[in-house]
């Protein structure tokens, strides 16, 4: 980190303590069974029973109370505006490096929140949906770069979020298949007005492409950035590959089974290989720049457990 962006950092960002931050969680009630976080967690991640208690469970807290902050406020406009206020729904973004456990506390945070009275109804969507089909990808020439900003198709994400914020009765979003590692055209995410939705992806931090366009960040209430040292995502990120590769890959369906014969040496430096050409350059020139736009970042140590939590001062 540079020293430029330590003192932003600093100027913008409360930095709490993870044993300060868990004191927030005394007096509530532990929502989850064991068996109910194990489902919930993604390969790799060391998600238990404390983790959830110490930070999730205060975090959904601060969510549901900030969505129904954001509700008032709303309603208040409305009342000053003589108008009828409709019911919107808040919206969270939850943005990360690949490997980092971004897609494991978006589930998390679906399952607190729905927990709260505030919050009952919580829909999930991540970003993958919105990727273009493998094939216009080829046309352009963009395969190698799937995940990169450029991947995705942004207007129809927008689109998307705006039309669920806007109380539609029922917004679809295309469906993304990891095994085939591509757009199902006949499947679909059906989001049915929501208290609250959750858009999860790598890049939902990006500011808008130029300077007349509406960025998807722009859409969101609240933002979460789950941040870690590179040196220890990549790890978590080959450690995640060698579990794929005795279980999703080993499946004949799936997209990347030419992997699964591979020894644990050249699953390694193949995993190792992914990193350094695509998610490391992703991580660097679009991913990482993005934490400063997030109202509150998640700092996990080697363990892959969160360390301290940055709450942006309003």
């Amino acid at each position: 980190m540079t020293a430029d962006s330590s003192s932003l950092q600093l100027s913008l960002y409360r930095d709490i303590p993870r044993t300060e931050w868990a004191r927030l969680a005394r007096g509530m009630d532990q929502p989850l069974t064991e068996q109910e976080i194990v489902q919930i967690r993604g390969l790799g991640d060391r998600l238990d029973v404390n983790e959830v208690r110490d930070v999730y469970l205060p975090l959904s807290r601060l969510l549901s109370a900030w969505a129904a902050g954001t509700r008032q406020i709303g309603s208040e406009v409305a009342t000053f505006l003589g108008e009828d206020q409709p019911r919107i729904p808040f919206v969270v973004g939850v943005a990360g490096s690949v490997a980092v456990g971004k897609s494991t506390v978006a589930r998390l945070l679906r399952e607190l929140m729905s927990r709260w009275a505030d919050t009952p109804r919580v829909e999930l969507v991540t970003t993958d949906g919105f990727l273009y089909p493998n094939a216009e990808l080829e046309r352009r020439g963009i395969m190698s770069r799937k995940g990169f900003p450029e991947s995705y198709d942004r207007r129809a994400l927008v689109d998307f979020v705006t039309r669920v914020k806007s109380g539609e009765p029922e917004v679809r979003a295309p469906f993304y298949s990891h095994m085939k590692y591509d757009i199902m055209p006949d499947a679909a995410v059906v989001v049915r007005q929501p208290d609250v939705l959750i858009v999860e992806g790598l890049n939902v931090l990006q500011p808008p492409p130029a300077p007349n366009d509406v960025a998807v960040s722009d859409l969101f209430d609240f933002s979460i950035f789950v941040d870690a040292e590179t040196a220890h995502i990549e790890q978590w990120f080959v450690n995640r590959f060698l579990k794929f590769r005795e279980g999703a890959f080993a499946n004949p369906e799936s997209y990347f089974k030419v992997f699964q014969h591979l020894s644990d040496a050249e699953a390694i430096e193949t995993a190792r290989g992914i990193w350094r050409e695509i998610n490391l350059p992703n991580l660097t020139e679009n991913v990482e720049p993005t934490k400063h736009r997030g109202t509150l970042v998640l700092r996990k140590g080697p363990e892959h457990s969160v360390e301290s939590v940055l709450l942006r001062k309003l």
